[in-house]
């Protein structure tokens, strides 16, 4: 490779328009660009430092002790796993990360893996971050030992400016707004001792998860494996307009509980949501006018399934999702000849799923791989193929790789893609289509 003080070429070109290329560079190749010459890695350095990942105290320490703080002005996405040091301490992991966010000042996206809290003193430095947007914290730590106090993230949540996309997992509810749960069945950790974060400008002391729709900014909210059992969800004055809404369910509580939680929520905050995550079942029914996708996850039981479909079947849903786990597999097809025999029964009510083009299932190995694999690994297109030759190629390719995914685009010029079929009378869902011998112009891919 010839160096690049021989290209005069290159040479002549102002450095606005260098910077250009280096950053169209693939981000395999700048570091082996960065090593050419020193103009080279001046280069570079806004490219190298764009992503910067850091797993454990050591590698963040190293990191503050090693990188110099201008270059630190580059990161725009941080992501911090601390979730295998075994002697985490809050106060160390608080005092590094506050150092640390204090010189990512154009920071756009930041995800914090803990396993437990931080402390209050962490909140200052989230509003000087007015370049973030999304913002993720995850607790990976047992919540009985290590709890991460709603508290907490609803202070740096509202303290961050212009903040849009806010994920959080595993986050633990507070003694000062959920009393009822110290020391009552079914003894869902409750944390105590979090009195001393300081009352917020907008929100004052009332930062209990449901303040969460408060903040103006917000387009997508996820929780994931919280107790969303307080009663506020329903009464706080909704602020945000939110596009995406995910909702989890809380393993200590039950299906009916976690219902009720999902009901409430769904009907405080889902008027303009276009994209809903369920990992918890509805009951009530509900007309969302924007709702264009619907991802049902694993955590779903799927005994609820079909009713959760019902409640949402007048919102104009194009794309079903779907997710079950491997040993669920049969349920879940006995699930979808249930759901398919409602649709049948519901031929001639055009609001009924009339809008739904994509149906996709897939299995996961881990209850909490929710995510469907980015890219497939092989493509099968099929049109024109009689419908049960679809299930059984569905059935038989599920079973050859218990971790693929399928997806059908329906091609119909029908309103709804199942106005013509049969109710079921709880038989499988490939006999059921093959006593009717229909054809679906259908294309099937299937992922891996």
């Amino acid at each position: 490779m010839h160096s690049l003080s021989n290209l005069s070429v290159w040479d002549d070109l102002p450095a606005e328009m260098k910077y250009t290329v280096v950053e169209h560079l693939d981000g395999s190749d700048i570091p082996q660009f960065s090593k050419l010459n020193r103009e080279a890695y001046s280069l570079s350095i806004p490219s190298l430092y764009r992503v910067v990942n850091l797993r454990g105290s050591k590698a963040l320490r190293s990191f503050l002790d090693l990188v110099p703080g201008a270059h630190c002005r580059h990161v725009r996405t941080l992501s911090v796993d601390l979730s295998m040091d075994s002697l985490y301490s809050p106060l160390r992991a608080t005092t590094a990360l506050s150092d640390l966010l204090s010189r990512c000042t154009r920071l756009e996206e930041l995800s914090l893996s803990i396993p437990g809290s931080l402390k209050p003193s962490i909140i200052p430095c989230f509003p000087r971050l007015r370049a973030l947007r999304k913002l993720c914290i995850s607790n990976c730590g047992r919540d009985e030992n290590a709890p991460l106090s709603e508290r907490l993230v609803v202070s740096i949540a509202a303290s961050t400016p212009h903040l849009s996309q806010l994920i959080l997992d595993r986050v633990c509810r507070s003694a000062l707004h959920a009393p009822e749960l110290v020391g009552a069945y079914p003894f869902v950790p409750v944390l105590t001792g979090d009195d001393d974060i300081p009352p917020h400008p907008l929100l004052g002391d009332a930062l209990c998860l449901p303040s969460l729709l408060r903040l103006p900014t917000l387009r997508e909210l996820r929780i994931r494996d919280t107790h969303l059992g307080d009663t506020r969800w329903g009464s706080t004055p909704v602020a945000c307009a939110l596009d995406v809404l995910e909702l989890g369910s809380c393993c200590y509580e039950s299906p009916e509980f976690n219902r009720a939680c999902a009901d409430r929520i769904v009907a405080a905050a889902g008027h303009a949501v276009r994209e809903l995550h369920l990992g918890a079942p509805l009951a009530c029914d509900h007309r969302l006018a924007h709702l264009r996708a619907l991802h049902l996850s694993p955590l779903l039981p799927v005994e609820h399934l079909v009713e959760t479909l019902a409640v949402l079947a007048r919102s104009p849903i194009d794309t079903l999702s779907l997710a079950c786990h491997e040993d669920d597999l049969a349920e879940e097809y006995v699930a979808l000849d249930e759901f398919l025999g409602l649709c049948a029964a519901h031929a001639e009510d055009d609001d009924f799923f009339s809008h739904l083009e994509t149906l996709a299932l897939r299995t996961v190995s881990d209850l909490y791989e929710a995510t469907p694999p980015a890219s497939p690994r092989f493509q099968c297109q099929v049109r024109g193929v009689a419908a049960a030759d679809v299930v059984k190629s569905m059935q038989e390719r599920l079973q050859e790789h218990p971790d693929a995914g399928i997806q059908e685009d329906i091609c119909s010029s029908d309103a709804c893609a199942f106005a013509a079929l049969p109710v079921s009378d709880s038989i499988r869902l490939d006999e059921l289509i093959a006593e009717e011998e229909m054809q679906w112009c259908t294309m099937v891919r299937f992922t891996v």
